[in-house]
């Protein structure tokens, strides 16, 4: 059949989908060959469905294309398959209203779309992941280290205005709070009967020790400068990172979980901005009551 200029695009977009699809479901088999060897399982059969798909697409554009998915290896590997695969279903939606578009001039593309659905499915039956489980401690962790870094370091940096001791300040301050809030997510869970109270400790403490880091690190960036406001641009940084952090986090939990992206964004950005204007308030106060002069 003679094929036009427009469709022919539209073929090979999706002839690059299904490489890209062959080429990440591969990748994930690999990855759960050992822990969850259904999981494997699909997902080899699925990259065998998309490799099949590729070739019949090939056969209309006599063309080869390699698939991109180095991105999605990355993200794989860093939030987990579950973030990716529900990423990749978006996407698939889109796709099947593309094949249910080709179907009408190309009758292969029916088959196709059976596949896509039927992939839709197994994804669904398959997203357990380990990490999931631990989203409330990995909160609590990320959640308790934003808003109480935040507001110590926010007190300390208008009462001390010097990097270097803000930052030794909030490295004692955070790995000590660390410490502490490890130890009583553990009593809290063992009390509970959770028979994986250690590890939700460690998820808990993770999202913490990270977080601590993250705000740190501003201030023993701008300590090797000379400048004199060297700590109000590490304050800045600072705050930019915890606007970026509480983002990042929600956006992942929007996409693995399916929960509201901006309720539950703006609830985390004003409690850490709101305590670290009340610890603002009162570092100043400290400060002229305790008579410190660090001019």
């Amino acid at each position: 059949m003679e094929i036009d200029k427009t469709l022919m695009k539209r073929l090979m977009k999706a002839e690059q989908d299904e490489a890209n699809g062959a080429a990440i479901y591969a990748f994930m088999a690999r990855r759960e060959g050992k822990k969850h060897p259904d999981n494997a399982k699909l997902l080899a059969q699925m990259s065998a469905d998309e490799r099949k798909h590729y070739e019949k697409w090939k056969e209309y554009t006599h063309k080869d294309f390699k698939p991109h998915v180095f991105r999605l290896k990355f993200l794989t590997v860093f939030m987990g398959f579950t973030f990716v695969l529900k990423s990749m279903e978006k996407g698939e939606a889109f796709g099947q209203k593309e094949y249910a578009e080709l179907e009408k001039q190309l009758p292969d593309a029916a088959e196709m779309l059976a596949d896509e659905h039927r992939h839709e499915g197994e994804i669904e039956g398959m997203l357990d992941e380990e990490r999931l489980h631990y989203v409330g401690a990995m909160v609590l962790g990320l959640n308790d280290a934003l808003v109480e870094l935040t507001g110590a370091i926010t007190g300390v940096t208008f009462s001390l205005q010097d990097p270097k001791t803000i930052a030794l300040t909030g490295i004692v301050t955070g790995i000590a709070a660390t410490l502490s809030m490890m130890a009583s997510d553990y009593l809290s869970e063992s009390a509970d009967g959770n028979k994986h109270a250690l590890k939700s400790c460690f998820y808990t403490g993770g999202a913490y020790i990270v977080t601590v880091f993250l705000l740190v690190l501003p201030y023993i960036l701008f300590s090797l400068s000379t400048d004199p406001l060297a700590y109000l641009y590490a304050f800045a940084v600072m705050i930019a990172e915890v606007i970026l952090e509480i983002a990042f986090f929600n956006y992942y939990i929007s996409v693995a979980q399916e929960k509201p992206f901006w309720k539950h964004f703006l609830l985390m950005l004003s409690i850490s901005l709101g305590v670290a204007a009340i610890s603002y308030g009162i570092g100043i106060l400290a400060k002229f009551a305790l008579g410190i002069d660090v001019g």
